[in-house]
C-alpha cells in the first residue's frame, strides 16, 4: 500500500530532474561557444594582480592581495605588453583613458629675455667710513641720527685734539727762527705725526694761529647708515666715527633658478620695475654672478648695478627684472612636463607608430617657459610623451623595458 502511493511522487520527481538536466545541457551548448577566446590560443607568461602588479604567479588562483581571481598576462596582450622592439605597446582606447598627449621635438631657440626677481642694497663700493686721526674728544656733532641725508663738503663732525696744540706751537716756535729750515722740517713732520694733514698744516703756517679742533667734512653725497659718536663723547685714534653709503648707485640682488644661471653674463643689460615706483624703469648691467646658492629655494643670487641719480631707490624695494640675453644657436626644445628625472637618469617616452611607446635616455639643458632643451638622446620631429608617461614608464620597468635597453 505505501509503494503504491511513494510511485506518483517518484515520478513527478523523476519528470523534475529530466527537465532539469535538459535546461542545463541545452544552456551549456549555449554558452560554451561564446565563451571560447582567441586569448586561449595564447601562451600564458604569468598571473598577476591587476593592483600588485609587480607581483607574478605561475598558476591561477586567488589574489593573496584583493578579494579577486588573479588576471593572465599572455605573450601578445593589446595592452601594456612588451613588443619585439624593446617597447610597450597601448590600445589607442587605454590611451584615451590615460589622457596621453604628444608633442614633437622642434628645433628652436630659447627666449631672449627672462624674468627674476630682487631686492635693492647699498652699493658697498661706495660706502666711505671715516674715523679719527688722533686721540680727542667731539666738540660739534651736525649730524646726530642714522639715514640722515648728507652733501658732499659738509661739516659732519669737529673734534678738539689736545695733541695739536703742542705740535703746532712747537711748529710756529720754530718758524720765527733764523736759519730754521731743519728744525721746521722735523717740527711739520710731528704735526704729521700727530694726525694733521697737508691743508691743515699750510693753515696753521700761513695763519700762524694754533687749530686744536679737526673738522670732518663729507667726502660723497649719501646717507649715514652708522653713528657710533654723540657730542661730548671721547674719541681714540683710529675709531671709526661714522659711516656714509653714497647713493648714486644702488646693487639689485636677483634671485635665478640653477637652469637660468648659464645664461647670464656679467655686463648683461637688465631693466627693473621697482613695486613701489610703478611707471617707471631703471637701467642696469650684472656686475657679478655671487657663489652663494640657497638651500631651500635652490637659486643663485645675481647682482646688478642700477644708476640712482634721483636718489629713488633705497635698500629693500622689492622689485621686478628683464635680463636681456643674446640669441643663441638654435637647439632642441621638448615639453619640460615630459622629462622623467629619476636621480640617475632623465629619461623620455618616444612614441612610435603603430601605438607603442619606447623610453629613451637625453642630457638635457637649459630651462624656460615651459621649454627644455635637449642636448643629446633624441632628433627633431620625434614625438616625446607630455602626459601620462609615467604610468607607462612605471608599466615598462615593470616588465623589463628599461634594464633591457640599459643593458650593454
Amino acid at each position: 500500500m505505501k509503494n503504491r502511493q511513494l510511485f506518483p511522487v517518484l515520478a513527478v520527481v523523476a519528470i523534475l530532474i529530466g527537465t532539469g538536466l535538459y535546461q542545463l545541457g541545452k544552456r551549456q551548448a549555449t554558452v560554451m561557444p561564446v565563451a571560447a577566446s582567441p586569448a586561449a590560443d595564447k601562451k600564458v607568461l604569468y598571473w598577476h594582480d591587476p593592483m600588485v602588479p609587480g607581483q607574478k604567479f605561475d598558476k591561477p588562483g586567488p589574489s593573496p592581495f584583493m578579494d579577486m581571481e588573479l588576471v593572465p598576462v599572455y605573450a601578445e596582450a593589446g595592452s601594456g605588453a612588451s613588443n619585439d622592439v624593446g617597447g610597450i605597446a597601448i590600445s589607442a582606447r587605454m590611451q584615451q583613458n590615460l589622457g596621453v598627449r604628444t608633442a614633437t621635438v622642434t628645433t628652436g631657440t630659447l627666449p631672449a629675455t627672462f624674468a627674476a626677481v630682487g631686492t635693492i642694497a647699498w652699493n658697498e663700493r661706495d660706502a666711505v667710513v671715516l674715523q679719527a686721526r688722533a686721540n680727542g674728544f667731539v666738540e660739534r656733532l651736525p649730524v646726530r641720527a642714522v639715514l640722515d641725508p648728507v652733501r658732499q663738503g659738509q661739516t659732519l663732525v669737529e673734534l678738539t685734539v689736545p695733541d695739536w696744540i703742542a705740535a703746532q706751537e712747537e711748529f710756529l716756535t720754530v718758524q720765527r727762527l733764523p736759519d730754521n729750515a731743519l728744525l721746521l722740517d722735523g717740527a711739520r713732520q710731528r704735526m704729521v705725526l700727530v694726525g694733521m694733514n697737508e691743508t691743515q698744516i699750510a693753515h696753521v703756517a700761513s695763519s700762524g694761529k694754533v687749530q686744536a679742533r679737526m673738522t670732518l667734512r663729507a667726502p660723497v653725497n649719501g646717507v649715514i647708515t652708522d653713528l657710533s659718536i654723540r657730542p661730548g663723547s671721547t674719541v681714540m685714534a683710529g675709531a671709526p666715527l661714522l659711516r656714509i653709503n653714497g647713493t648714486g648707485t644702488v646693487w639689485l640682488h636677483a634671485e635665478l633658478p640653477e637652469s637660468l644661471v648659464a645664461r647670464v653674463t656679467p655686463g648683461m643689460a637688465v631693466t627693473a620695475q621697482i613695486a613701489a615706483l610703478p611707471g617707471k624703469t631703471f637701467s642696469g648691467r650684472v656686475d657679478a654672478i655671487l657663489p652663494d646658492v640657497s638651500a631651500a629655494t635652490r637659486t643663485l643670487k645675481v647682482r646688478i648695478e642700477l644708476a640712482n641719480p634721483a636718489a629713488l631707490l633705497a635698500p629693500g624695494m622689492f622689485a621686478t627684472l628683464q635680463f636681456i640675453a643674446p640669441a643663441g644657436a638654435p637647439v632642441l626644445l621638448i615639453p619640460t612636463e615630459a622629462v622623467i628625472r629619476t636621480g640617475k637618469r632623465t629619461v623620455v617616452m618616444l612614441a612610435n607608430d603603430g601605438g607603442t611607446f619606447t623610453p629613451a635616455d637625453i642630457e638635457t639643458g637649459a630651462e624656460e617657459n615651459g621649454q627644455t632643451v635637449v642636448l643629446r638622446g633624441v632628433q627633431a620631429g620625434q614625438k616625446v610623451v607630455s602626459s601620462g608617461q609615467f604610468l607607462i614608464d612605471s608599466d615598462a620597468s615593470l616588465k623589463g623595458i628599461t634594464s633591457r635597453m640599459s643593458a650593454p
